[in-house]
């Protein structure tokens, strides 16, 4: 740890200090104590070429967590590497690679076909180029490079690159993206690649999760089965700074016993102590006291005291001042934000600050964000690692290992959803053994507000990574990939995750596979690819934003949001510019079609088309708020737990939704205008839910008065879907839920949690399985939260399709208390999943 670090890490606290003053914004500071490096030899397989090179590169000996990695992965055994940010988790899989080619090549072409070939896969193109330029600074670290060729395999690869790679690289980085698209169906072109592959290289492996998580795991897994048949048997090593059960998540995602699987976590590499700052944004001046609130309390018989509405400087708006602040104290950070609008929001705004105090710092402050060209981003990372800006306001996509290091300090505005991202956000400042300042500033949220004051939750181990590769609705258009690759046999039940062909049988009798005695074959005669049946990322399920009179794309909606957010007459806000929705359409189909789903429902597997919203820009201060109404119908009922008072139940359900109306609002106070009707489709979302049901009389006796009632269930299950980010591996925006007085099916008061994902993604049921701590947490964010009434803060939701009524923060307490004394225990829910 130098002392310019820790003078540079003094500086900041002093700064940061100042700023917060008298007032509640700095809330506590959090030490995270230093570590010391425990240095070991060079593993004697190692060539000692390679040792050379590394040693040029100012390594002379590798950590022990590097070498106990690299000697499990060249012994063949899966290996899954969780240790810190920064602390040279790749050299562990490069080192076999390295060995490996080093050891296996020659001159004549029989020797060259079988060379060892691995693949690289990165969830971000910016990662893959970082470990492209690192590993190309490995290999010319000398005069004599080591013999492992490269190259990258993506869709900003050029063509001419691509297909050198295929003939003669040794190791391709690339995504599950291409792998899915290109690389699997086109297999055979690939085979000198596949068919010598001897490791496979997942790195950021927490950041497959949910549904994402569960198609990269059946990607991965096909690519296992092509390579297998022909000839390969490779090792897959698995990066990751945070994860929880690590050898579980990876034998999870390739199909493998957690026993095939060794984990190092004993991390060896140096760190410098870290200081977090939990943070909360400045209180501003009170709003303007409604008139009709002034006029009702002049004619109250009684006397009423008014207090005018006190209101927190927006997350982004906070971030963007302490990000100008951290700047003129010389500092080198990057401000992590949710949104790549906040990105351009954040650095727009703290270069506006520093116009009017320090001009001459204007040109060091940058965003980076998805959809830069590659050069752009590239460009960006050079900039910072030279100086010439020295503060990023960034998405999580600098999240991901790219070596971004030196720098003093992060800014993480509002909680980005899970303690992995957290510590990956956190362990970006004071790498190379220095000193790192870290400011996480609170959103208005009840999970940011929670968290805040109970710094103790922060510190506890990062979240479980929640997938289910066996979700019908995931798994139904990956078996007909592997189906067009090779065809199924019994033999693929297992890696699958299945119990019988049954499912290979479904969609042979849909007419996607044809049934012959060799196997399951993809029927050639459809219009589609199967690998287009599905997106791993859901890009096919965004609706674009067009401008109308130009065609311009100016941004894209999640297609369960579009009903919502952009339906005709809607305000949309982009980028501080507003536009006014003129219509909701959809293109011609451009992909694919429906597989009819294996199981209790449909599968939607690609899009029947390209859904469109029309704009047109307006200069208004207008604003729209649509309505929408929901129905829960439980299908099944996998689970269940009652102690006749309440009874708690985890199954399958059929969401419907519908916008059924909107209100036109007037800016500053949001004044109502007008309403208007609206016929819009019904959604219907077959998903997972976990759900609890109270015996109508035992809320009588708790003092909750029947009119009162819905608002007290309308508010915990604001405040239960708030808070359930913080023990599974999830956000709000994956959730969904719905309270009643009287559910049409339990007949009594009943309030849903449900995935937000077709099939379910694994959240509500970990909600099932921890239900106690889940009351718990979500009672303890109501009860310290210091409002009168509730607020965002505690029992608001911002995605409220019933625009936040009714809501009854009191009735939700009592509800809560009561219901923390009635929920299943861990053992009671493991108990009927064995």
């Amino acid at each position: 740890m130098s002392g310019q670090s820790d003078s540079m890490a003094d500086r900041l606290l002093t700064s940061l200090r100042s700023i917060a003053g008298k007032s509640d914004r700095l809330v506590s500071i959090l030490h995270v104590p230093g570590r010391e490096e425990r240095l070991e030899e060079w593993p004697a397989w190692v060539p000692q070429k390679i040792v050379d090179h590394y040693r040029a590169l100012g390594i002379e000996k590798p950590w022990s967590h590097q070498v106990e990695a690299a000697n499990a992965a060249h012994e063949g055994w899966h290996t899954v590497i969780s240790t810190g940010t920064g602390s040279g988790k790749s050299m562990a899989a490069w080192l076999p690679i390295l060995a490996d080619i080093e050891g296996g090549t020659g001159t004549r072409l029989s020797q060259i076909k079988r060379r060892p070939t691995a693949l690289y896969l990165a969830p971000t193109k910016a990662l893959a180029a970082d470990q492209l330029q690192h590993l190309q600074g490995v290999i010319n670290a000398s005069s004599t490079p080591l013999a492992a060729r490269l190259g990258t395999a993506d869709g900003d690869t050029p063509r001419e690159a691509k297909d050198w790679a295929r003939g003669f690289a040794d190791v391709i980085l690339t995504n599950p993206d291409y792998l899915h698209h290109v690389m699997l169906p086109g297999h055979e072109r690939w085979s000198r690649v596949l068919s010598g592959l001897r490791y496979i290289v997942i790195d950021e492996m927490h950041y497959w999760r949910g549904v994402t998580g569960a198609h990269i795991s059946l990607v991965l897994r096909r690519l296992l089965r092509v390579a297998r048949h022909l000839g390969a048997d490779p090792t897959v090593i698995f990066l990751s700074a945070t994860v929880a059960e690590a050898p579980k998540a990876a034998a999870r995602l390739i199909g493998v016993h957690e026993a095939e699987v060794v984990s190092v976590t004993e991390d060896g590499s140096p760190a410098g102590a870290k200081e977090l700052i939990l943070w909360q944004p400045a209180l501003l001046a009170p709003r303007d006291m409604p008139i009709e609130e002034f006029l009702a309390a002049l004619e109250a018989e009684e006397p009423k005291i008014l207090l005018a509405e006190m209101q927190r400087r927006s997350a982004t708006s906070e971030a963007a001042i302490l990000t100008a602040e951290l700047v003129q104290q010389g500092a080198k950070l990057l401000t992590f934000v949710r949104s790549r609008a906040a990105s351009e929001s954040v650095a727009a705004k703290a270069r506006d600050t520093l116009s009017m105090k320090a001009p001459q710092y204007m040109s060091k402050v940058a965003s980076y964000r998805g959809g830069y060209l590659p050069e752009e981003r590239r460009a960006l990372e050079t900039s910072l690692r030279t100086g010439a800006v020295t503060a990023l306001a960034t998405t999580n996509a600098l999240e991901l290992g790219v070596d971004v290091s030196g720098l003093d300090a992060t800014i993480t505005a509002g909680w980005p959803g899970t303690r992995a991202s957290l510590w990956q956000q956190v362990g970006r400042a004071g790498r190379a053994g220095g000193h790192g300042v870290s400011v996480l500033i609170a959103s208005d949220n009840p999970l940011d507000a929670y968290l805040i004051h109970n710094p103790e939750m922060i510190l506890e181990p990062v979240e479980a990574t929640t997938f289910d590769p066996a979700n019908p609705y995931v798994l139904t258009p990956h078996l007909a990939a592997a189906a067009s690759e090779m065809p199924l046999t019994e033999a693929d039940v297992s890696l699958f995750g299945l119990d019988s062909t049954d499912a290979f049988d479904a969609l042979a009798r849909q007419g996607y596979l044809r049934r012959r005695p060799t196997g399951w074959y993809w029927n050639v005669a459809l219009p589609m690819r199967a690998q287009d049946l599905t997106e791993l990322r859901g890009s096919s399920m965004e609706v674009q934003v067009v401008e109308e009179a130009t065609g311009t794309v100016i941004g894209t909606v999640a297609s369960d949001q579009a009903s919502a957010q952009v339906h005709p007459g809607a305000i949309y806000v982009h980028q501080g510019r507003t536009y006014q929705v003129t219509e909701l359409t959809r293109e011609p189909s451009v992909a694919a079609g429906v597989l009819q789903g294996t199981g209790s429902g449909a599968t939607s597997a690609g899009t029947a088309g390209t859904r469109i919203a029309l704009v047109r820009p307006v200069v208004t201060d207008l604003r729209t708020r649509p309505t929408v109404q929901s129905r829960v119908q439980i299908l099944n009922e996998s689970e269940t737990w009652s102690d006749e008072l309440v009874s708690w139940s985890f199954g399958e359900v059929e969401v419907a939704s519908q916008v059924t109306d909107f209100d036109t609002l007037r800016l500053p106070g949001l004044q109502f205008v007008s309403n208007t009707k609206l016929d819009m489709p019904v959604q219907k979302l077959l998903t997972m839910s976990v759900w609890w049901q109270i015996d109508e009389a035992a809320a009588v006796r708790l003092g909750i008065p029947a009119a009162d009632l819905p608002g007290a269930l309308h508010a915990a299950e604001h405040a239960s879907i708030g808070i359930l980010p913080l023990l599974a591996t999830c956000d709000r925006w994956d959730l969904g839920g719905l309270s009643t007085a009287d559910h049409e099916q339990t007949l009594r008061p009943t309030v849903f949690v449900h995935d937000a994902y077709p099939g379910g993604a694994g959240f509500a049921e970990h909600a099932w399985r921890h239900a106690s701590d889940w009351v718990a947490a979500t009672l303890g964010v109501i009860e310290s939260c210091p409002c009168e009434d509730g607020c965002p803060s505690c029992i608001q939701s911002p995605k409220c399709g019933n625009r936040n009524e009714p809501l009854s923060k009191a009735g939700a307490i009592k509800l809560l208390r009561f219901l923390g004394k009635h929920t299943p225990s861990e053992a009671d829910t493991a108990l009927q999943a064995d």
